[in-house]
């Protein structure tokens, strides 16, 4: 069974439209407590949501073409695009940045993979791939909208990143986050 099919495909499109709201929301009542400002946290929130808000699939009528796998990966692209813009402005990020990065990255790969099965080799045919996409897509999603919520290495993606680090450059042990 398929996740859409339990959920239907305008519902979870929905629930992380809503969830990068929240997350928007929650971070903006942070933001006025005075804490984590001079950060990316709350811009990097509102580009979330304003991402998920203009790629959702009640907007797909905007398209000049009807691939919305490709279009998908158009705004993970843009909104990866404008988050390192952030980056360079703020040069202070907080822990749930690396799991923005990361998890539009991801989506980006599944998004032109599907593009690529579904409209250039015109494969119809269920497959391995496309409950593959379907989990790890909204898996990711839910774990983007958690991070920014909690800010925490709740995987440990930095203690992983700090370890590649070292043993790629030991001379270079902890001194940059």
């Amino acid at each position: 069974m398929l996740l859409q099919d339990l959920f239907g495909l305008f519902s979870l499109s929905a629930f992380f439209m809503w969830g990068f709201l929240m997350a928007f929301f929650f971070n903006a009542f942070v933001y006025s407590l005075g804490v984590k400002r001079g950060t990316t946290l709350l811009l990097s929130s509102f580009v979330m949501m304003c991402s998920y808000t203009l790629s959702d699939y009640f907007f797909t009528w905007l398209s000049l073409k009807n691939s919305l796998y490709l279009n998908f990966a158009l705004y993970d692209i843009a909104t990866i695009t404008a988050l390192l813009c952030l980056y360079k402005i703020v040069k202070k990020t907080t822990q749930s940045f690396l799991y923005l990065i990361i998890g539009l990255s991801i989506n980006t790969v599944f998004f032109a993979l599907m593009h690529i099965d579904i409209y250039i080799y015109e494969n119809k045919q269920h497959w391995w791939l496309w409950e593959a996409f379907l989990y790890t897509v909204n898996l990711v999603d839910i774990t983007m909208i958690v991070a920014l919520i909690v800010d925490r290495d709740i995987l440990g993606l930095h203690k992983l990143k700090n370890a590649i680090r070292t043993l790629l450059n030991p001379s270079a042990n902890s001194k940059v986050p």
